[in-house]
């Protein structure tokens, strides 16, 4: 799917992972967005749909309409402003599935740039050693062949498309990204990067909570 695309969500039913008082975790598909977009035709997101069966959903976080996996929503304020405040403090701890280009070695690493918007290119985001908001990401390779690389990757800050461009710096642009590697995502039905894992503190007990989405790919 091209970014410039007519967006065209997928309808499935939205699975849920885990649901207390506090707390709701769902598996967003790829596709779909996370909050509505700026224009009517992007009004259908994950967020909205939330609504209709929890009303008082509040956002915390989000992904990038082709990236699937984990997302937490606080059914309260009190539980949005405790969630909030954990990514902000980089409490929670996320796990990613990618496939991505090439043979990435060595088999564990970390990439450390810091990455800002590219003004003229919005909504692509770049490597920039001046304006840049410092990034890191950890990454460990599941197996891997001469045409193509499953990695899992660690997050330790939350930047825009961070995964993404930490992957295109390595030379290991993530399969399918319609954005960063537009010349493959013809090939695929979707961008392969899929938030795994979750972890975070409960808000009300303050008991560590891990949350699990199946990669689909």
């Amino acid at each position: 799917m091209q970014q410039n695309d007519v967006y065209n969500p997928p309808m499935d039913p939205i699975e849920v992972l885990y649901e207390d008082q506090e707390v709701l975790a769902v598996n967003k598909p790829a596709g779909l967005l996370s909050v509505p977009g700026k224009t009517e035709d992007l009004a259908d997101c994950l967020l909205t749909r939330i609504e209709v069966a929890f009303p008082t959903a509040r956002l915390v976080h989000r992904l990038d309409r082709d990236t699937s996996g984990v997302m937490v929503f606080g059914l309260t304020a009190y539980a949005q402003r405790h969630l909030n405040a954990q990514f902000e403090a980089r409490k929670t701890k996320k796990t990613y599935v990618a496939r991505v280009f090439g043979a990435l070695e060595p088999k564990e690493g970390e990439v450390d740039l810091p990455l800002t918007v590219d003004w003229p290119n919005r909504p692509r985001q770049m490597v920039c050693q001046e304006t840049g908001k410092p990034s890191l990401t950890s990454w460990k390779v599941m197996r891997s062949n001469a045409d193509e690389t499953r990695v899992r990757l660690f997050p330790k800050t939350g930047r825009t498309h961070q995964l993404r461009v930490h992957m295109l710096s390595l030379g290991h642009p993530i399969i399918g990204d319609p954005l960063y590697a537009p010349e493959t995502s013809d090939g695929y039905d979707r961008m392969m990067l899929h938030a795994e894992e979750l972890r975070f503190g409960h808000p009300e007990s303050g008991k560590g909570i891990r949350v699990r989405a199946k990669t689909p790919f």
